[in-house]
């Protein structure tokens, strides 16, 4: 059957025909666990697009989630630069640890002194989605906005309002974001900036800036010393 993916024949198994395989979460970026693969497990994950494994305990498949129901829909798959080890990048229903924990690396050592490990993190809680994903995830949807133009959406509606509209929404939402700050109300801080972000990002697309464009910007900024110090220290 490999013939159907030849691939499988230009990966370095290891001597027991296996391949270990780094799982990550494709939201919150976090690794969820690794486990190992055989051709078959392999061959199957390429097929459905869910994460199938080899029990070393077992000596057999498994799906994952097949009895949890914390399943893993495979979004990308990679290999290292020796092809002797597999990335998959999933979206995980639930949590990937059998100890009900989102990451099975959810141990740690204090220092060298500890005897024990000690847990971080809380059993069955989500890990959260970093602010730079969420950004990217936002910027794609308003993306999608500007192109497709659904009628009855907000975005749709900024965007062919044009960009004055779009600006004054922006200045808006910049003097309620002042406002929130200067009355030290943490909720409204927080809806007012969320806001704001959103209607930058929308200024942004519209403008033709990519998140990409301001993140090199930054970076250039914290790499290089100007006149004009603006390096994130």
């Amino acid at each position: 059957m490999s013939e159907s993916f030849p691939i499988l024949q230009k990966i370095r198994w290891n001597a027991d025909g296996l391949i270990p395989a780094v799982v990550q979460d494709v939201e919150t970026h976090e690794v969820l666990m690794l486990a190992y693969m055989n051709e078959e497990a392999l061959r199957r994950t390429l097929q459905e697009k869910q994460a199938w494994y080899f029990s070393r305990s077992r000596q057999s498949l498994w799906r994952k989630g097949e009895t949890s129901g914390h399943t893993q829909e495979v979004v990308d798959i990679k290999f290292d630069c020796d092809q002797d080890t597999v990335l998959l990048t999933v979206k995980q229903t639930g949590m990937a640890c059998h100890e009900n924990y989102f990451s099975c690396f959810h141990y740690v050592s204090a220092d060298e002194k500890e005897s024990e490990f000690k847990t971080v993190g809380e059993p069955e809680v989500r890990a959260n989605v970093p602010l730079g994903q969420t950004l990217e995830i936002l910027a794609e949807v308003i993306h999608s906005r500007n192109l497709e133009r659904p009628e009855g959406a907000y975005t749709t509606y900024l965007f062919e309002k044009g960009i004055d509209k779009i600006l004054k929404k922006v200045g808006e939402e910049s003097a309620e974001s002042i406002i929130a700050a200067k009355n030290n109300d943490p909720e409204e801080i927080r809806a007012e900036v969320s806001d704001l972000i959103y209607h930058l990002l929308v200024m942004l697309e519209d403008r033709g800036v990519s998140l990409k464009a301001i993140s090199q910007e930054l970076l250039g900024r914290q790499n290089k010393k100007h006149e004009k110090d603006y390096s994130l220290k």
